[in-house]
């Protein structure tokens, strides 16, 4: 099978600049897009949880629906994930851009209206239509691949991941200050809207100030770059790395998805930590003349958003400052094993402490947890993008975020049955996971490296 061989290749170091502030432009759309995202997210257990026991569902059905709703964006986006980084590799990455962020527009629009009805199947409708939209995000790591050249690969690769990582740092307190917009209950519908309304201004933001970053030269190179031959344009490593990612996300799903449910059990254990002093009340009385804050659901919510909000930032530390600082200086196979090594720590230290009900050291062990992950994805995204073919990085990125999605699918179906019977069983079964990982890793990095053009076989 050929593939063209006359094209821009954006994994030499002579790769074209970017256009000027495109990659902050890139930075910003998924930031306010993610922003959105962090908003909805640490609050879907507990949504699906209210609606579920309003429903009449025992404990272990109630459960399994949790897993199904919190996976259910993650399916969308196993299915969609290739198909919209082929279409990216044949249209350009601007135009899948803009579908993507119109469709975060409109579901997380459904999934304020479920909410506010009360809606259990909306709310899976509007997740799965949020996993559509979302399965973009592959399009704008291709749109960093484009611009960047190798020894700026994981820098680049980084940039996204501060942008998800600031978006998850914020998205929780405009989730707590959305809480107070909607009445005295855990199903507020303004979380949704918000969210809405930052998707439509990255929207606007992408429209008017992102260019495009495809450069063959003529439709028809276009066309016979979305043709097959994306194996073939890969070097040896590649779907080892991809294996590795698909570990990686398995194990934080796991956590991430159940770390609702695991804070709430720790709240229920220690019910100080919903105590509201008097000092804080009165200032809190400025804000809040309704008493919303004084309903024990919406505490605990804020209590969850919170810590949310300290994930994020730990996460935007990480990727933000720490892995663009070491990027270049330290190779992508160091950086990635130190991080595995990190996460299994942190998450055997997150069995433990959540066992215990000790919330200051489960907040340190969070803290591991992430630096590790931090460490992992940016590099193993590298490694992927430099060891395939250029003219195939959509496709190539959109099979390891369609990889990845499975992950997320399996992460919550595995865990929130785990929660339901021991807090601490999602956290063991992660580092589990995550052991594998590393050995996969290792296994990967002996396969081979970057992708060169003389490996592009000939006609």
């Amino acid at each position: 099978m050929t593939m063209p061989t006359t094209s821009v290749l954006p994994n030499t170091e002579e790769a074209k600049a970017p256009a000027k502030g495109s990659l902050g432009v890139i930075f910003l759309t998924v930031f306010i897009d993610l922003l959105g995202f962090g908003m909805v997210l640490p609050l879907l257990p507990l949504y699906g949880k209210s609606l579920a026991e309003s429903g009449g569902f025992d404990q272990w059905t109630t459960g399994w629906m949790l897993g199904l709703l919190t996976c259910s964006f993650s399916a969308a986006q196993f299915v969609c994930a290739p198909i919209w980084g082929r279409l990216s590799d044949r249209v350009g990455r601007r135009p899948v851009l803009l579908m993507g962020l119109t469709g975060s527009v409109i579901f997380y629009a459904i999934f304020g209206i479920s909410a506010a009805f009360g809606s259990l199947w909306g709310l899976f409708f509007s997740r799965i239509g949020a996993g559509v939209a979302g399965a973009t995000i592959s399009t704008a790591q291709a749109y960093i691949a484009d611009s960047t050249t190798p020894k700026g690969r994981a820098k680049g690769m980084a940039l996204v991941g501060a942008a998800f990582a600031l978006g998850f740092t914020l998205g929780p307190l405009l989730g707590s200050a959305a809480l107070l917009l909607g009445p005295a209950a855990a199903r507020s519908p303004w979380p949704g809207f918000v969210a809405s309304g930052l998707s439509a201004i990255a929207l606007f933001l992408a429209w008017r100030r992102l260019p495009e970053s495809r450069t063959l030269s003529n439709q028809n190179q276009r066309l016979n770059a979305s043709k097959g031959g994306m194996l073939a344009g890969m070097s040896p490593s590649v779907l080892a790395f991809i294996g590795t990612a698909f570990a990686s996300v398995l194990a934080f799903s796991q956590f991430e998805s159940s770390l609702s449910l695991v804070i709430d059990k720790i709240v229920q254990i220690d019910s100080q930590l919903t105590e509201i002093p008097q000092e804080a009340s009165r200032v809190l009385a400025w804000f809040d003349p309704d008493q919303r804050m004084r309903s024990v659901d919406n505490r605990r919510s804020v209590v969850v958003l919170g810590v949310f909000v300290y994930l994020g930032l730990v996460l935007t530390l990480a990727q933000g400052f720490l892995v663009r600082r070491l990027a270049g200086r330290v190779s992508e196979r160091l950086m990635a094993t130190t991080g595995w090594i990190f996460a299994i720590v942190g998450l055997i230290a997150i069995g433990w402490t959540s066992r215990q009900g000790n919330f200051d050291l489960f907040l340190v062990a969070i803290a591991i947890e992430v630096i590790g992950f931090a460490c992992v994805t940016p590099s193993v995204q590298s490694l992927i993008s430099r060891g395939s073919d250029p003219e195939h990085q959509g496709a190539v990125l959109g099979v390891m975020q369609s990889a990845t999605a499975v992950a997320r699918i399996l992460g919550p179906l595995v865990a929130m049955p785990l929660v339901a019977f021991q807090i601490d069983w999602p956290a063991w079964s992660a580092a589990l996971f995550s052991a594998v990982g590393l050995l996969l890793f290792l296994l990967a990095v002996r396969k081979g490296g970057d992708w060169k053009v003389s490996q592009q076989p000939s006609d």
